[in-house]
C-alpha cells in the first residue's frame, strides 16, 4: 500500500509505522547501532526461538499481535502497539476484524499496520473456508457454522453474506452483499437474485451477524428472509438457510422452524 503521509498530514494516527521520521517506521538511511536496536533485535530473536521451541501457541495474543506487527516495523518497538490495540477492541480476532478507520484511532497506527491485520484477517478466513470447499457444504454443516463465526462475528456493525451454492451444493462464491449500521443491514430480494443468476448459483445460505451478540431473530429479519425465498422460488433457485451469527454462537433459521 503507498504511503500518502508527504500528501496527507493532518489525518492523525494515520502513517506513523511508514513515515520514517517515527520510531516504529523505516530509516532512510542505516543510523549507527544503538543499545536499544540491539534490544530490540534480541528481543525478536528470543520470541522467534519460543516459537520455534515451545510453539506459537505459547505466546499470549499480544505476543502475536507483536510478531504479526513485525512485518508492518521491520526495526520498531511493536509490543506497545500490539497490547493497545489489544486493550482497545478486546481481543485478538476484534483486533483483525475492526474497521480501518477504527484501527487509526489508536496511536501508532497507519497505513502499513492496517494492510498487515487485513492480511491477517484474509488469511484466516481463507484457512477457515478450505474446510468447506469443493465439498457439498450441507454435508460439511459444522465445518461451514465455524467458517460463519470466524468471518462474522466481533464485527461492530452489520454484514449480510450470501454463500452462492451450485446443483451439487459447493461452493460457487462467497460475498458479502451488504453492510449496515449497528442493528439494521438493508437488503434488497431482487439484488439477491439477480446475483445468483449472474453465477449461476442454483441455490443460496443466507448469513448475516448481530453486533450486539444476540442471535434471536429480529422481525425484520423473518420478513427480509420470507421476502427473499419468494423471489428465489419464481426462479427455481431454493434458500437452504439463513444463519445469524453472534459473538459466540449461530443460530439457524431452520432448526429454529423459520423455514
Amino acid at each position: 500500500m503507498t504511503s500518502d503521509a508527504k500528501t496527507s498530514p493532518a489525518r492523525p494516527g494515520l502513517q506513523e509505522l511508514d513515515n520514517p521520521s517515527f520510531s516504529l517506521g523505516l530509516e532512510e538511511s542505516a543510523p549507527a547501532k544503538t543499545a536499544a536496536d540491539d534490544h530490540r533485535l534480541g528481543h525478536r530473536e528470543r520470541m522467534r526461538a519460543q516459537v520455534l521451541n515451545a510453539g506459537a501457541r505459547s505466546l499470549a495474543d499480544y505476543q502475536i499481535l507483536e510478531m504479526l506487527l513485525f512485518a508492518a516495523a521491520p526495526r520498531g518497538d511493536t509490543k506497545p502497539v500490539a497490547k493497545n490495540l489489544i486493550s482497545r477492541f478486546g481481543s485478538l480476532a476484534k483486533v483483525l476484524k475492526a474497521e480501518p478507520d477504527e484501527l487509526r484511532k489508536v496511536d501508532k497506527v497507519g497505513d502499513a499496520v492496517i494492510a498487515t491485520l487485513k492480511i491477517a484477517e484474509t488469511l484466516g478466513e481463507r484457512l477457515l473456508r478450505t474446510e468447506i470447499e469443493k465439498r457439498n457444504v450441507l454435508g460439511s454443516w459444522q465445518a461451514l457454522l465455524e467458517y460463519c463465526q470466524g468471518t462474522m462475528s466481533g464485527r461492530k456493525i452489520e454484514h449480510f453474506r450470501i454463500l452462492f451454492l451450485n446443483n451439487k451444493n459447493h461452493l460457487i462464491s462467497d460475498e458479502v452483499q451488504q453492510t449496515g449500521t449497528v442493528n439494521h443491514t438493508a437488503v434488497y430480494p431482487r439484488e439477491v437474485v439477480k446475483r445468483a443468476l449472474e453465477l449461476g448459483a442454483t441455490a443460496l445460505i443466507l448469513v448475516h451477524n448481530h453486533p450486539s451478540g444476540d442471535t434471536t431473530p429480529s422481525k425484520a429479519d423473518i420478513d427480509m428472509t420470507s421476502d427473499i425465498v419468494s423471489a428465489a422460488a419464481a426462479l427455481n433457485i431454493r434458500i437452504h438457510d439463513h444463519i445469524i451469527v453472534g459473538d459466540k454462537d449461530c443460530v439457524s433459521f431452520k432448526s429454529l422452524g423459520l423455514m
